[in-house]
């Protein structure tokens, strides 16, 4: 696609958290027009000063060609495109919508067939790889949906990912996919603040620990990424507690409805809920390792301005 056939495409963002704004800037630079959608003020001045237009209900969107639906859940999902100011009811028949929220694999299917009775094409969507890699159009998308929808999406979704994994040609087969990474992701995160704890609870240097374990077999993407958090004391939420809560409990309940038992996300999300619990769901998802600092005392590292205050 040329830069003017990128210009003339209209592309929605609905939601301008972390993920939705890297994407949606991502977008920007590629010469898209985009439109940021979100309840938020200040997302949306932040997204207009980065040069796109920004609107606050998904209604607004009626001029887009595509729109990728990038909120925290199902709920927050079922209401952008179904409720009172949803975008479904004002897009031009054979739009085309990424639903890139994590959700059950049977809501993901239940959206597909409503948006195809509604005149509008879906590709079950789900993206990962953090806010960095959204912001310079690096997404990992695990994508279901008929090929049609693939080759309307394409140039958009070429723009926003390294990676398009087509995974199957009905929406669900997506978000079943990224279930599998929330599940390996949470346990990973969850088991890291526990070696962390376990190491410093026994007297170990934490900076050491990390030094160690990043050139071992006991290393993990998620190791690697979330400890430094905890050895800054940072916890700035870059994905929050809260969500893990989310998505390990949408772990657990597709494993009910499959008979399938999950305990060692079940654990881990326990560790989530408890954290979530003592007041830290809003904190990075490092902040697992908080439970262990309330059951053992062990000391954490603090964040550097902390540590001054504490001088």
């Amino acid at each position: 696609m040329s830069q003017d056939q990128q210009q003339s495409q209209q592309v929605g963002v609905i939601g301008l958290g972390a993920m939705g704004m890297g994407t949606a800037t991502a977008l920007l630079s590629s010469g898209f027009q985009v439109t940021g959608c979100d309840i938020a003020s200040g997302a949306r001045e932040v997204f207009s000063a980065a040069g796109g237009k920004s609107v606050a209900t998904p209604a607004e969107l009626a001029h887009c060609d595509v729109v990728l639906v990038i909120v925290v859940n199902g709920q927050q999902a079922e209401e952008v495109l179904f409720g009172a100011q949803g975008v479904v009811a004002h897009l031009a028949p054979g739009s085309v919508i990424l639903q890139c929220a994590t959700v059950a694999p049977s809501q993901a299917k239940q959206l597909g067939e409503r948006l195809s009775a509604a005149g509008l094409w879906m590709l079950d969507a789900p993206i990962s790889g953090g806010a960095a890699k959204a912001k310079s159009g690096d997404l990992s998308v695990m994508a279901s949906g008929q090929p049609e929808v693939f080759n309307k999406a394409q140039r958009v979704l070429d723009a926003m990912a390294a990676k398009v994994y087509r995974l199957g040609d009905t929406p669900g087969v997506g978000s079943s996919m990224k279930l599998v990474n929330q599940l390996l992701a949470g346990v990973h995160i969850a088991t890291a603040a526990e070696a962390m704890a376990l190491g410093i609870r026994m007297g170990l240097d934490p900076e050491v620990i990390y030094e160690v374990i990043t050139h071992s077999a006991g290393n993990s993407w998620m190791f690697e990424n979330r400890v430094p958090h905890i050895l800054s004391g940072d916890y700035t939420p870059l994905s929050a507690v809260d969500i893990f809560v989310k998505d390990l409990n949408i772990v657990h309940q597709t494993g009910r409805e499959l008979s399938l038992a999950t305990p060692v996300a079940a654990s881990a999300l326990q560790q989530f809920t408890a954290a979530s619990g003592a007041g830290f769901g809003r904190e990075d998802d490092s902040a697992v390792i908080k439970v262990y600092q309330r059951l053992s005392g062990i000391a954490l590292p603090e964040a550097a301005n902390d540590a001054e205050g504490a001088k």
